[in-house]
């Protein structure tokens, strides 16, 4: 049976697939639930170093929360009908663990962005640490047009990740940027053809899960943490993790590795 989102894992790589793609991958509250459960089981799993976020099909990453189902929920114009439904409102942890806002996986996320990514699903890119577009994709922040507000991290990270009179546009109109204009203020790393999105991806993880684990999680950490402090406080955190990285194995293993001209073989140890 195909779930509402897949969770997939192949060697160090996990793989999460939006997958309702007859509703453009819109967050329906039992994907919301399966989200955030695979996400606590990808941050737990020592053997996972990287993950990839996309949406089946070639139409959406994500259109956002289901308009007809979740907002509605949330809202209190419908009630619970379901465990999902009933779960969504009475377990914090589904929404603070899916939003991606209390809870910040420590490995890196990658965003593999097929058509439209709008709403919540622009959200979720927000909380990505790199992000491949396709050439028709699309994204937006509407909400305001649905009289409500961005609720998932955007107020907060789109004014920090691209220009803030640009941020502030994109929130306050709610019109949409094509790929071409997101890749301009740096809201994306690459725009590709549409069938080199994935395979992109997995290379860019690929590299990444090559890398030793606890160095790259180091680094996610530490740079996520010293966003918007003083600089002196900045440098506070990188010589902690200094010091927790240099009496690693792995740190050992890696310069040993290169004079002895071989691959390396980290553990995360």
């Amino acid at each position: 049976m195909s779930h509402v989102l897949q969770y997939e894992k192949r060697g160090h790589i996990a793989e999460f697939t939006f997958n309702r793609p007859e509703a453009h991958n819109a967050l329906s509250p039992e994907m919301l639930c399966r989200f955030a459960d695979a996400l606590l089981d990808f941050e737990a799993d020592d053997a996972l170093r990287v993950a990839i976020l996309s949406g089946a099909g070639l139409r959406a990453f994500c259109a956002g929360g289901d308009l007809g189902k979740t907002l509605p929920l949330l809202t209190g114009a419908r009630e619970p009908e379901d465990d999902w439904d009933r779960r969504l409102l009475n377990d914090p942890c589904v929404m603070q663990v899916s939003s991606l806002c209390k809870f910040t996986p420590t490995k890196p996320l990658i965003a593999a962005v097929h058509g439209i990514c709008v709403a919540a699903g622009a959200e979720l890119l927000l909380a990505t640490d790199i992000r491949i577009a396709s050439q028709d994709a699309r994204f937006a922040w509407p909400e305001v047009q649905r009289g409500l507000i961005p609720f998932a991290g955007s107020l907060t990270r789109l004014p920090s990740q691209i220009p803030y009179s640009k941020a502030m546009e994109l929130m306050l109109t709610g019109e949409a940027i094509d790929a071409q204009q997101a890749l301009a203020m740096g809201l994306v790393n690459y725009v590709t053809p549409t069938d080199e999105v994935l395979p992109l991806a997995r290379k860019l993880a690929a590299r990444i899960a090559a890398n030793g684990p606890l160095a790259v999680r180091e680094v996610k950490r530490t740079a996520i943490a010293a966003m918007g402090r003083p600089t002196q406080e900045g440098f506070e955190l990188e010589a902690a993790a200094y010091h927790r990285i240099m009496g690693t194995d792995d740190a050992k293993e890696g310069p040993r590795a290169f004079m002895e001209r071989r691959a390396p073989v980290y553990l995360g140890k």
